[in-house]
């Protein structure tokens, strides 16, 4: 392996690789009339600006020229750059359905994507739908960021023979370079969805890795300079709770309250974003599940500060931002301080969080900084001893969570980067920190790639030697073309500790990976395209360098010609696997036996009113009659361009399971052979009033049994015996039900009114009900959270502030 790498690195070192083909040249011409954005083109700047056209068809037919014709004009002003797109077709051939913001349906668009400093590596793209709804995004290295939101202008119309798009993007909503002369990667993007055909300008090979190395080049810019940015977006809530208490009442509370979002333009290049007296009521709520593994669930990011313009604290998976206000420390040993006659008051789930602030930027040499710092409040559980008595329990005290980036762009799409992530807290608590360190190196012609990841994680007591633990990963591998490949090393040290600001599920192990797959991009027979890969795994502890897991993995995925997709997958254990972590105990290991698993996939086409997706998987074990199937059925139905549905049913059924259930003494652990069954239904819908009005519901009963069937000790060979254990009935049937429903209203640029109801029912007891309707009325008649808030926020730029003012001059005060 370590001979391969150096191979490897010694070729992208001295290889003269040939480029690819020169990218198309754009050039914007300069306006010195108004510009209203109305999609009417009518203004004399249009005819006059070049015309960018000759789209190249991406998919199903990789380099097909257009049928259908494209022209598309650049202007830009001191203020703005502005695009107008003609896209010929027959009105009554366009699909036009409508949606959220952010959202693309049944619908066509066309796609403007710049990459303003020409890293190749970092951008923008902005996205209109032929019913005029908005879709922007950053990209960067670490992928495609749509919770990212600009503030900018668009129109579209439908005419006698095509459509178009008049867009208006302002210098506040991105960054570049203050130089006399600018050079921007340039492209643009139409899909027509009735045949879904995806065009570019600049063709896109979906062979070739990436996405923004792609492009072509916008030049012609000149005279312009990064404006004043600075933005206010001060908000407004008011809510509405009610939360059942112990006797069988509602705890009733409501008020108003308000905060502020500040984003401003330190530089040319870097941006500071902050958020004061931060409000997360109207965030949906978590897919709760009963988990019986040794491993944490990780629930994704849904608060808006934390989602949006994060891509460069996410680079190598080392800021996971759910930490930050999350389940305070101590929340679970409140229960082991109670004291005789006492119980629990009060005992958050959250740490309050009292402000977030954010710089980040990139300077035209490459080089991305940035700086996220927030501070969580102290969080106590309030304890009472039934005699008036309260006292208070710190389960969270005040803490500083930091994280700083360095990021260094390379030529040919690489790059490397340097990550730091702090938890700092006050008193006696423990503080954390951890240092890592990416490396990713790209070849001319983009087919190779050689990455490598490293990280050191501390722990530091009081009094205490700290805890420090390491991690590093390697892969090599071809990434581009029909055949690709992979190798990749990756070790976990047993005291590698990120947790604190980071996530990983388990630690100290060492793996070794090689993965082959092949790839027909090109229509053929009865098929669109066709991918297939095959990974094969070996892994073992770090400490002690014991043996662990040994897999093949396989998969095949096609697209056929009516555009119906068809998966199916695989899973080879073929030698018995040593789980370390499952025992919870150290040292001890349960023999995992062998097993093999076969899956499937099949989706109809989206196009249609309605739609299906449906997935299988069976998966047998050598081990009793343990066997696990699973199924998930979802039907899409699109009643016309404003209202959908979408319902989808899981089903999970594990038998004979074998899990950890207790320890009786130190090392005496018991395990359960237990039936595990698990349904979810989920209702989604919306109706879409217009392009910046909509009502969704999103409703979720998840139903989860654990039902154990006999004990088992855990012998020192990893093996089971019989064992009669009625110390406790470890059964559970849990029951988590919740209700999100949203009416949001963009009023006004940047500005929003939302009304959000919640509804949550949370059950778990030992007795099971088998019967789901039966479960489900009682569920239904369960205590309920119910949460009733209202949001508005308004968007103020000191920029268009400024013009307001101006206009409102007379002509002498304005000279």
């Amino acid at each position: 392996m370590n001979k391969a790498l150096f191979i490897f690195l010694i070729f992208l070192a001295t290889g003269n690789l040939l480029a690819g083909e020169e990218p198309k040249q754009a050039t914007a011409f300069r306006t010195r009339e108004l510009i209203r954005v109305d999609a009417n083109l009518q203004e004399k700047s249009w005819q006059m600006a070049p015309v960018a056209d000759r789209f190249i068809q991406m998919r199903p037919k990789p380099g097909a020229p257009e049928v259908h014709p494209t022209q598309v004009r650049v202007l830009y002003d001191d203020v703005a750059l502005y695009i107008g797109a003609i896209l010929y077709d027959h009105p009554d051939s366009i699909l036009k359905q409508l949606d959220r913001r952010d959202n693309i349906s049944n619908t066509d668009y066309f796609g403007i994507y710049l990459d303003p400093y020409l890293d190749k590596l970092n951008g923008y793209g902005f996205m209109v739908t032929a019913a005029g709804v908005q879709v922007d995004a950053r990209y960067s290295s670490t992928g495609e960021d749509y919770n990212w939101n600009a503030v900018w202008e668009s129109k579209v119309t439908i005419n006698a023979d095509n459509w178009t798009v008049e867009v208006k993007i302002p210098y506040s909503a991105i960054r570049f370079a203050n130089t006399d002369v600018q050079t921007w990667g340039l492209n643009f993007k139409r899909q027509i969805r009735r045949t879904n055909e995806s065009f570019f300008w600049n063709p896109v090979d979906p062979s070739m890795q990436g996405f923004l190395n792609q492009f072509g080049e916008l030049g012609g810019i000149s005279a312009i300079k990064s404006p004043l940015r600075l933005s206010l977006t001060p908000y407004l809530t008011g809510f509405y709770n009610s939360v059942p208490d112990k006797n069988n009442g509602h705890l009733i509370s409501s008020g108003i309250s308000g905060g502020a979002d500040i984003k401003y333009g330190i530089s040319e290049a870097f941006t500071l974003d902050m958020t004061l007296i931060p409000d997360f009521s109207q965030v949906p709520f978590d897919n709760l599940v009963l988990n019986l593994s040794p491993y944490e669930i990780r629930f994704t990011e849904n608060r808006p500060f934390f989602m949006e313009g994060t891509e460069l604290f996410n680079k190598g998976g080392f800021f996971y931002s759910r930490r930050i206000g999350g389940t305070p420390m101590y929340h679970g040993k409140v229960k082991e301080q109670l004291m005789a006659g006492e119980s629990i008051i009060s005992n958050p789930n959250t740490a309050r969080l009292l402000n977030a602030t954010k710089v980040s930027g990139r300077t035209r040499e490459g080089l991305g900084i940035g700086v996220f710092n927030s501070i969580t409040a102290d969080t106590y559980a309030t304890i009472g001893d039934g005699e008036g008595q309260d006292r208070r329990m710190l389960t969270q005290p005040l803490t500083n969570y930091s994280v700083v980036v360095l990021d260094q762009s390379l030529k040919n799409n690489s790059y490397v980067s340097l990550i730091n992530t702090n938890a700092t807290r006050k008193g006696e608590a423990y503080d954390a920190n951890l240092t890592g360190a990416l490396v990713h190196l790209v070849d001319k012609k983009n087919m190779y790639a050689f990455n490598g990841r490293a990280a050191l994680s501390g722990q530091y007591f009081a009094g205490k030697p700290a805890n420090i633990g390491y991690t590093h990963r390697f892969d090599v591998g071809k990434i581009s073309g029909k055949w690709q490949y992979n190798l990749s090393s990756n070790v976990e040290a047993d005291d590698y500790n990120p947790n604190d600001l980071s996530f990983i599920s388990r630690n100290n192990e060492v793996s070794q990976h090689g993965t082959v797959s092949y790839h027909l991009f090109k229509p053929f027979r009865r098929l669109n395209n066709l991918h297939s890969g095959l990974t094969v795994g070996y892994s073992r502890l770090y400490r002690p360098f014991v043996y662990n897991d040994f897999y093949l993995d396989g998969y095949t995925s096609t697209t056929l010609r009516n555009f119906h997709g068809l998966d199916v997958f695989y899973r080879l254990e073929p030698l018995t696997t040593y789980d370390y972590f499952e025992p919870r105990v150290e040292g001890r290991f349960y023999s995992y036996p062998t097993n093999f698993m076969i899956g499937s996939s099949y989706n109809t086409d989206y196009r249609k009113k309605l739609a299906v997706d449906f997935t299988g998987s069976y998966r047998n074990f050598n081990e009793n009659n343990r066997q696990t199937l699973s199924a998930n059925l979802s039907p899409r139905y699109r009643v016309n361009d404003r209202l959908s549905f979408r319902y989808s049913l899981n089903w999970l059924n594990r038998h004979d399971d074998a899990g950890y259930v207790n320890k009786l003494e130190a090392d005496s652990v018991i395990f359960g052979i237990r039936d595990f069954a698990t349904v979810t239904n989920t209702l989604n819908s919306s109706y879409i009033f217009t392009s910046n009005m909509s009502l969704t519901l999103r409703a979720r009963h998840y139903w989860s049994r654990a039902m154990y069937n006999q004990y088992a000790f855990l012998n020192e060979k990893g093996g089971l015996d019989a064992f009669s254990y009625d110390r406790k009935n470890h059964d559970v049937n849990f029951n988590a039900f919740n209700v999100d429903m949203v009416f949001s209203w963009w009023f006004a640029p940047g500005s929003e009114l939302s009304l959000v109801w919640k509804n949550a029912i949370l059950t778990s007891e030992e007795a099971i009900i088998h019967d789901y309707f039966r479960n489900f009325s009682q569920v239904a008649g369960s205590p309920q959270n119910n949460s009733l808030s209202f949001k508005v926020l308004y968007f103020l730029d000191a920029l268009m502030l400024k013009n307001k003012n101006k206009k409102g001059q007379n002509p002498e005060q304005a000279i």
